[in-house]
């Protein structure tokens, strides 16, 4: 299930700045500025920042938020499923679907690892 917190237009990139972005994603008609403060709400982050096919006006529509220019997908699973939506369209999209397989195999992978600490382990 989609949550109302995984996907969210960014009003000030807290999710950005906070390490908690996935994958930002700007408008087609995006302003410079708005293109220059995506850019530093990702700058020395793991965040692949993409421009959309979708105009402001079309994205606030589909998303349902006025004035839109930028979204910030915070799940990395939801993230990868629009990334491979979108590059069944757009093979430019491929690296970026790849990117975040990769990293949802990584975050699978260390999930299921054995953890070396546990709880039911403390000395006394």
């Amino acid at each position: 299930a989609v949550e109302q917190e995984d996907v969210r237009p960014l009003t000030g990139g807290a999710a950005a700045e906070t390490g908690k972005a996935r994958l930002l994603l700007l408008a087609a008609d995006a302003s410079p500025n708005a293109r220059k403060r995506a850019e530093s709400f990702i700058q020395g982050r793991r965040a692949p920042l993409l421009t959309l096919p979708f105009s402001k006006e079309e994205l606030s529509r589909l998303l349902g938020w006025p004035g839109c220019s930028m979204v910030c997908f915070t799940d990395l699973a939801l993230a990868r499923h629009f990334a491979s939506a979108m590059a069944e369209a757009d093979p430019e999209w491929r690296p970026t679907e790849e990117l975040l397989l990769q990293r949802e195999e990584k975050a699978r992978r260390r999930k299921a690892a054995p953890r070396k600490h546990t709880s039911g382990n403390r000395r006394m």
